[in-house]
Order: C-alpha cells, then structure tokens, then sequence
C-alpha cells in the first residue's frame, strides 16, 4: 500500500497547507486512536502521550490531536513542551500505547509536522503507519468511552534524571563554561538545567522562546551566535541544539565548529579505548571521507546508510552496532537510547572530554575532515541521473583527477527539488573545481 501521509521522517510542512491543519490533526489523532484500540490487548495502557516544541502552532495541533484521541476512546497524557527524544524516552517508561511528537525540527516557525513513536520509544512499524493512513480517510466516529486526558507535571524532572542517570556514578563537569544554544526550542529549560546540574557554569543563550523565534538565527542549523558567544564568555566550548532537541553540534574554544561527524568520532574513538570497544559506526551517504579514514585508522568497523536516522538505526540493528548519525549531529547511542538525542549524545562527548583531559580543539585533532563542498542544483525535469551519459562521464572523470583520495556523490533532497552534487577530497582547490564543474554539468541535464 502506498504511503499518502507519512514520509521517512514523519509528516511536516507548512502551517495550512496539504495535512498540516487542525481539521487533518483532529482526523489524524482519531485515526491513531482508533488503530492503536485495536491493539490495547497486545501493548501499552491505552494512553498516547503528546509533546510538543515551541512552535507557536503547536497549541492549536496539540488540542487537535487530543480530541482526536479521546474521541476514539484513547486517554491521553499531555506533556508539554519537550525535546523530541523525552518524548521517546516517556513513553517508554510510562508504557503508553504511542507518543506523538508535533514538531519541524530544525525547520522554521511556520512549520510543522508530527512524530510517532511506539510503546518501546522507536518509530512505528511500517504496517502500523499503513495502518493509520487506511483509517485517516475513514469517516469520524466517537466511540460511546470517550478517553481522558491529563497533563504530566512531572515529566520534566524525570528526564533531567534520566540524562544524569546516562554517565558515571560521581560524573561531574566542575570547572567547565559552557554555552549552550537551545535554538528558542523544545530544550529551552531542560539543557541548562542538566548542565548546570552535573556542575558545569553555564551560559544559555537561544533559551527565550517566543512561539515565533524557533531556529530563527540560532542552534545547530545557525552557528553563528554560539561561535561568537563561547569567544565572549572565554567558555570552554559551546553546545548548540536543533528545535526539537534531537540534533547537536559543538564549538570549540576558539571558535571552530564541531559537527555530527566529528563528535561522532569522538565517542567511539573514547570506547575504542576506555570502554569495551566499539564493534562499529553507521553513517551515512554525507559522512565526511575522512571521519571514515578516522575510523579506519583504529579499526572500527564503519558502513554508509541513505540519509535519515531510520535507515541509521535500521544499519545499526543490522550489525548489531551501538553507534550511528549523521554530520549534521542526529547522533543515536543505542546502549543509552532508543532514538537520536542532543542532549545524551552532548553528554556523551563531555565524558570523553573528561576522561581525556584534553580541550575539544585538542581532542578533535585525531580526525582530520576532508574538504567537502556541495552544490545544489535546481530540478527542472526529472531525469535519471545515475543513466545520463554526460553526467556519469563527468563523475568518472571527477574520480580519476583524485586519483582514488575522494569522493563524489548526487542526491535528490527528500525536502526540496533539488540535485545535491557533493566532492570531497584532500584538496580543496581541486575539489571545489570539481564540484562545480560537475555542478554545471548535472544542470545542464536537469534543464
């Protein structure tokens, strides 16, 4: 059965527009309703709980959705604003049927867009989501036991516990500045607090949400206060996360951002060494060359997924590795959790940080990035690029002049209608001549 609804990463888009209206909401949370009372004897108590980010948007959604719900007869447990990996981790351990997550993420204020997870914290199996989408188009009835709904006020608190509860007995970040951009998001209140908590001074920055100001010049999409911020402050470095906290990204003292990558690395190098090995890392199409020459350098297994963190986590489960993510810092631990998380996979940098006693400009030097440009190219027509002669001529030339030290990759984006043409190599001079080289090449064919 096709999908009409749910894409790879959920269902977002602009406010109004296509399924992202109260009228859809309302039809969608009956719809989950409705399918997850079918299965109330197999899992969860008959509860979905709902997060939200500060979207302004996401007040009216959220009262969409559980009327939905409690239309269907599903009780519901609202939680308030909170990063999108709580929201995972919540339903796991209150054993709720579902957890919805209404957020776009790193997208702006005039987006939105909805995350389902399942009763162990992962998302929805394919035939459940199938599932859904059957019964959205169904018309709405109100079951004769309409649900509840209450809010949690403690879910806060039980996550901050949780992240502490992710590093040693005793762990402590005294002596560190930190400043930490929460990109006016869901981790406005919570990043701060468990930082400070572990000890760690902390400047907060991007922490006053306004319903409008989310990722709006700030967090781990925009670097560009943070960088300046951490100069200012003198900080030891500089953490920034994305609108719904599932993404991180570092500064180092002197200004230099860190990314997905790197931070990455840094984990496993640290278990390579101090823990009990790293068996292997998944990464993903866009990982830097040299983040896989890292790891090949300490002998840590590594193999490339397509771009999204469930072909990530699909790899890891694979190979029944620990450890995958993406260069733009969606990092998932799966010893620690079941999803990506900014905050567990800054947490996990910081220890190793700890253990090395070493600053991050130091410690990012055991990899060395390869230089990396990406061009996109606007889809006029769509053709097959991997079939089109003069653009596969020009690859193989691109690869020939680098003389097997690089990389070259075409994409189709998943969000825009666009070709990304991304080279990487040794050189940066040739590499961005390569780039777009290839890059006026592919748009002649696309045009």
């Amino acid at each position: 059965m096709a999908r009409k609804y749910f894409g790879t990463d959920g269902i977002r888009g602009k406010v109004g527009e296509g399924a992202i209206t109260p009228q859809f909401f309302l039809q969608l949370g009956w719809a989950v309703g409705k399918v997850l009372a079918e299965q109330q004897g197999r899992s969860g108590n008959g509860t979905v709980l709902i997060g939200k980010d500060t979207r302004i948007s996401g007040y009216m959604f959220e009262s969409a959705l559980e009327a939905g719900l409690i239309a269907a007869g599903v009780d519901v447990g609202l939680l308030g604003p909170m990063p999108t990996p709580a929201i995972a981790y919540l339903t796991r351990t209150f054993q709720a049927s579902a957890g919805i997550v209404i957020s776009a993420s790193h997208n702006p204020y005039g987006d939105n867009g909805i995350k389902l997870f399942n009763t162990q914290g992962t998302k929805l199996a394919d035939e459940v989501e199938l599932a859904i989408e059957a019964q959205i188009d169904k018309p709405m009835t109100t079951s004769s036991k309409l649900g509840k709904a209450r809010r949690i006020p403690d879910a806060e608190g039980r996550y901050i516990e949780f992240c502490k509860g992710t590093l040693p007995w005793g762990f402590s970040l005294a002596g560190l500045t930190i400043v930490v951009d929460c990109a006016n998001g869901a981790t406005y209140n919570i990043a701060p607090q468990v930082l400070s908590e572990l000890g760690a001074r902390v400047v907060a920055v991007g922490d006053q949400p306004d319903g409008l100001n989310i990722n709006l010049n700030c967090g781990s999409t925009k670097m560009n206060q943070l960088q300046k911020q951490v100069l200012e402050s003198h900080a030891d470095l500089g953490i920034a996360f994305d609108g719904d906290g599932d993404r991180v990204m570092f500064v180092d003292d002197r200004g230099e951002v860190i990314d997905g990558d790197q931070l990455l690395f840094i984990i496993a190098a640290y278990r390579k060494m101090h823990e009990d090995g790293c068996s292997g890392v998944v990464g993903t199409l866009m990982s830097n060359f040299g983040f896989e020459k890292g790891l090949e350098s300490m002998g840590i297994p590594f193999e490339r997924a397509k771009v999204g963190d469930r072909y990530v986590i699909e790899a890891m489960k694979n190979n029944a590795w620990l450890l995958g993510g993406e260069s733009s810092g969606h990092i998932v631990c799966a010893d620690v959790t079941t999803t990506g998380d900014g905050i567990i996979s800054a947490l996990q940098v910081l220890k190793a940080l700890m253990a090395e006693q070493q600053s991050l400009y130091d410690l990012k030097q055991r990899m060395q990035k390869m230089p990396q440009v990406m061009i996109n190219v606007p889809v006029v027509k769509r053709i097959n690029v991997e079939e089109d002669k003069s653009v596969q001529n020009a690859i193989a030339e691109a690869e020939r002049r680098m003389e097997g030290n690089g990389r070259v990759l075409l994409r189709p984006s998943g969000t825009e209608p666009v070709i990304r043409v991304m080279v990487e190599g040794q050189q940066h001079s040739l590499v961005s001549e390569l780039a777009h080289e290839l890059a006026e090449i592919v748009g002649k064919a696309l045009s």
